[in-house]
This record gives C-alpha cells, structure tokens and sequence, in this order.
C-alpha cells in the first residue's frame, strides 16, 4: 500500500503497519458494487430524517460515493483535510491495536464486502461498515476528538487471557458466517464457543470494560433526547435492517452514563437496549470518568496484580518517571501497597517514553525487579533526598550500603552511580557486589553482576504495551483465520457478468445492452436473485418503459413468495426508484 496520499500514515509505528493489507480494488465484483449500492441508497434516503446532521454531510466530506465502492486512495486524499487517514485490513483485528490506530487518527477499514445474502448485517466488519459507517461522522470535529481520545486510552487498558481467546473466536466466527456455503453445525458451534466463552470470562478485564463502552458509542450510539433520538453509531448506520430497528419502541433507550461500561452485547442478534448522550462533548465526560477507574491513572498494587494476570507485555510508571517495560510476573505487598514486582524476560528502562541508554532489552533479557516505596524509619522518600540527605544516609557513590525498605526488602552492596531525572530527582541507583532479599528469599544475588535499583515511593501509572515502542520487536501477530475467497462457480461468473452489463449501461459505458435479454436470462437462469432485477426496473422506469418495469415487478413478486425474507428489501428498493431519489 502506498503512504504518498497522506502523511498522517508516515507516523504509523511498525508494529500496527503488520496489519495494514492492499485494498486490492479490482477484487470487487460488479454484485459486491450493487450490494454497496443498494445500501448506501437506502441509507441516504432513510439515515438523512433519523441519523445525526453530521452524517449526510460527513458522506460528501470524506469521499464516500453512493454508486461504488470507496477506494482508499481516494479517501486519503480527502481524509487528510480533516487530520485522519484509512487503511485496509482483514476483517476484525486486536482490540488494543483497533484502539491504538484510532489514537494514530487512522479509520481502520475491512476492505471485504458483505454478501447478498447478508445484506442488511453481518457480523463480519465490511467496507460498508467502516466506510459507510465510521467514516462520515468523524468529518465531526468534535466526535473525531471523542474518537481519537477514545483510542488513546482505550490502548492503555490491560487485557486478560480471555479477552484474546473471545477475540481469536469472534474474528473465526465472523469469517465463516460471511464465508459462502459454510456448513451450519460449523457456525453453530463457533456460536456456542463465544457463548460458553462469554459466561466463563471471570472478572472483566479494562479492556473488556472500555468495550462496552465502545459498543454502545462508537459502534451502536444513539444522541439527543431519548423521546427523540439520532443515529451516529457505526454499526447502526451502516446496517439497513438495525438501522430501523433501533427507532421502534421494541428496542429500549436508555440515557448514557458511566453504567453502560457494564452492559455487555451479543455481535450476533439485533440489540434490546441502545444508550442515548445528550451531545458529543458528554462522550468524552463519561471517557475521562472511566479512565479514572483504569490502572493507567490509578497505579498501585490493584494495576500491577493486573498486569501480572495478563501476562501480557506492560509499562510500571513510578512516582519518579521511571517506566519499567516487561511482562510482570511477581509482587511483594504490604499493608495493601505494593513493596516489590518483578518482570520475566526481556525487560526496557525508559523516562517520559524514551528508553534509558543502556537499559534496553539487550541489558535485561531474563528480567528485572526492584523495591517501592520509602525506607524503613525515614520519613523522607529516597526521590526527595537533597545532595546533603543523601549523603548522611550513605546513598553515596562508593559507600557500601544496607537498605530496608517498609514492608521488609533489603538491599545491600556498594553503590557505583545513580542516574537522575529532568528533575534532579535520582531515578536509578546502581549497585555492585549486590544482594536484594525479601525475609528469608533472595530476590537477586552478587553473581548475578550489577543491580540497578528503580527508585520511586509509589507506582503511580500502569499500562498495557512499553513506554518506548523502539524497545521490543513488536511485529510478531500471527493470524489464525484469514477471510475466505471461495472460488467463483459458472453460475456465479455468469450472473455476475449480468450485474456488470447492467452497470455498463446505466454508466454509459455500454449502451447497446439488451436491457431485456439481460432480464429473461436471469429469470431463466437465476430467479431467486432479486438485486438486479431492481436495478433494471430502475433503468425501466427512468427510460418511461412501463411495460417492461410491469414485467419485472411480476417477476419480483415470484421471488418474494419462493422468498419471503427478502420482501421487504424488494419492496424498499422498488420504493426509492418510485420516489425517483436523486443522490
């Protein structure tokens, strides 16, 4: 993919550029472009009276066509006015990266399209999603903040175990139910794995949380009054079945508040309740309100244990600025604070988000540990010691110290140098000859050569991946699924050679078109499709040709009795060519 058409994409870190696919345009065929068609038709007739003002003109803002499919390119090029940009990418991806684009100011887009079966929703994200969803709202000043914000600290939040394994079965569901001629017992039982992981998941993780609150804002939003709310939320607007759903009195509103963060959902099934905010700026109210609840702003031993259980890379701030980056594998408490962690494995030392020179990976490749807190009988924290405070303590370079935190660790040995913050503040003391215990075990030994020792009275910040992302080698996703290309049949070539005459013509890109014989071949050959039948009475109906839009209407009517699930979209899309809509 090219990064020309917009700069914002040149600050893409490395490890997020790992999920980044060409869009691959010529891919889609002319029945995924009527698909697009139909929907986006329908949605500019129907989401202009229920959606948010700022959609319809969001649509013009970012590029988005009614009669084809968005290419990416041409999206970037627009996109950039406003401060953001798009990629493509397959299907759903980890929700900390999914976070972590959108704190970048990038649309995450599923380059896929739906298929006409599921043409009202899927529960695989598509181009209509993404591209007719997400994209024009964020032409919204104020809600692309909300947005960007959101993945900011979204990316912080700690995940669980679990999280990833109800992640790795939601993404495989939704790429077999998409995928053509799937097997029932298969989807079946994809269904039932997300739902026995969905009641053993165990206390929700921060991302787990911020989730919900995603789900019920970005993705199925509704704002205003509850007696009169609009649609902003993607997946209600790029859903023409949900989208009408939601506006009946079968669907509870419920104001927005800092409750939703605990009202899971069901991807699969329609929702029975939606979350109405008063404004945008009440979004970012409730945001903040959450974050105050998250280890990144809390710290303390509650985060680090948090970290702990993930077992997922994460960053230690202490009270100093010193970040520890790692995956953490052991705390030491006291009296409800933490007095000792540990990490196992590659490790990083940084400051403000830069990496300490000579305390990297290459430094710490089984791990690192270090005491918090304040020294045993002195009031005073080690961070805040002047020149003179030091000294009288011994915490001197050349002296040979014992050190007793609270709580009961030691550290003796010699101390070599101490390494200082912006500040002045000591952020690092390194010790030689070096023996740090905890009661009767011994947490590091001489042998082990040099300690160095994070100082800082309290953990003050922790959070999901390293402070630097320079630290670690960060590209290592692997996917287990990937969306499945079936082979096209003769059946399906020809049918779609049928969808691609018709939009020729109505292009003028081929006027000589039989616009009959295309009709009498689908019926002949392919009477339960219905799409294109609509699209040629469109054309019937726009050339005067009653006869032949009569012809196809009967023909129409045939199919919704072989059909019936399928009447009410031929019925809405005879519907717009009789108000004769002009996009």
């Amino acid at each position: 993919m090219s990064y020309k058409s917009n700069y914002i994409l040149d600050k893409l870190p490395q490890h997020l550029k790992q999920y980044i696919k060409p869009q691959n345009y010529e891919e889609y065929t002319p029945i995924n472009q009527a698909v697009w068609r139909y929907v986006m038709r329908k949605n500019v007739d129907y989401l202009s009276k229920v959606a948010h003002k700022s959609y319809v003109d969001g649509l013009r803002k970012t590029g988005i066509a009614i009669d084809h499919i968005p290419n990416m390119y041409g999206m970037n090029r627009i996109l950039k006015d406003i401060g953001w940009a798009a990629v493509a990418v397959d299907g759903f991806i980890p929700p900390s990266a999914f976070m972590e684009f959108q704190a970048y100011n990038i649309l995450v887009i599923a380059s896929d399209i739906r298929q006409l079966e599921h043409i009202e929703y899927t529960p695989a994200p598509d181009i209509i999603h993404e591209g007719a969803g997400h994209a024009p709202i964020i032409a919204n000043p104020e809600y692309a903040e909300y947005l960007r914000r959101f993945g900011e600290i979204g990316s912080k939040a700690i995940s669980s175990r679990k999280d990833y394994e109800l992640y790795e079965a939601v993404r495989h569901l939704s790429i077999i139910k998409e995928a053509e001629g799937t097997p029932q017992e298969l989807i079946t039982k994809a269904e039932k794995k997300i739902e026995d992981l969905q009641q053993n998941m165990g206390e929700p993780s921060e991302m787990a949380l911020i989730r919900n609150l995603h789900w019920w804002t970005v993705e199925y939003g509704l704002i205003g009054t509850l007696e009169n709310p609009k649609i902003y939320g993607a997946g209600l607007l790029s859903s023409i079945g949900e989208s009408a759903w939601c506006m009946t009195d079968k669907v509870k509103k419920l104001p927005y508040s800092i409750e939703a963060v605990h009202t899971s959902f069901d991807i699969t099934q329609p929702q029975p309740q939606l979350f109405v905010t008063p404004d945008f700026a009440y979004l970012n109210q409730v945001l903040e309100e959450f974050a105050n609840t998250m280890a990144l702003r809390k710290g303390g031993l509650s985060g680090l244990e948090k970290l702990v259980e993930s077992k997922e890379l994460g960053t230690v701030e202490l009270s100093t600025g010193i970040q520890i980056s790692g995956k953490f594998d052991n705390t030491i408490a006291h009296e409800g604070k933490p007095i000792y962690f540990s990490t196992k494995g590659k490790t990083a030392l940084s400051y403000r988000g830069k990496e300490l020179i000579g305390h990297g990976t290459r430094h710490y490749p089984k791990g690192f540990g270090s005491p918090v807190g304040k020294l045993k009988g002195i009031n005073i924290a080690i961070e805040d010691m002047s020149p003179r405070d030091l000294k009288a303590y011994n915490i001197y370079e050349g002296e040979t110290v014992l050190l007793e935190f609270v709580g009961g660790v030691t550290i003796s040995g010699e101390i070599i140098t101490g390494t200082r913050n912006l500040k002045g503040e000591i952020i690092l003391i390194t010790f030689s000859n070096c023996t740090v215990k905890y009661q009767d075990q011994i947490l590091f030994h001489p042998a082990q050569g040099l300690y160095n020792m994070a100082v800082g009275q309290t953990i003050d910040s922790v959070f999901n991946g390293p402070a630097d992302l320079s630290s670690f080698d960060l590209i290592t996703h692997t996917i287990s699924d990937t969306t499945i290309k079936s082979t096209p049949t003769k059946w399906r070539l020809q049918l779609e050679e049928l969808y691609r005459q018709v939009r020729e013509y109505r292009e003028r890109k081929n006027t000589n078109i039989s616009r009959n014989k295309v009709f009498q071949e689908l019926v002949n050959n392919h009477p339960d499709d219905w799409l294109l039948s609509v699209e040629l009475y469109e054309l019937a109906k726009n050339n005067g040709d009653h006869a032949f839009a009569d012809r196809i209407v009967n023909h129409l009517e045939k199919v919704k009795r072989n059909k019936p699930k399928v009447g009410r979209l031929i019925d809405d899309g005879l519907e717009l060519v009789d108000k004769n809509l002009v996009i």
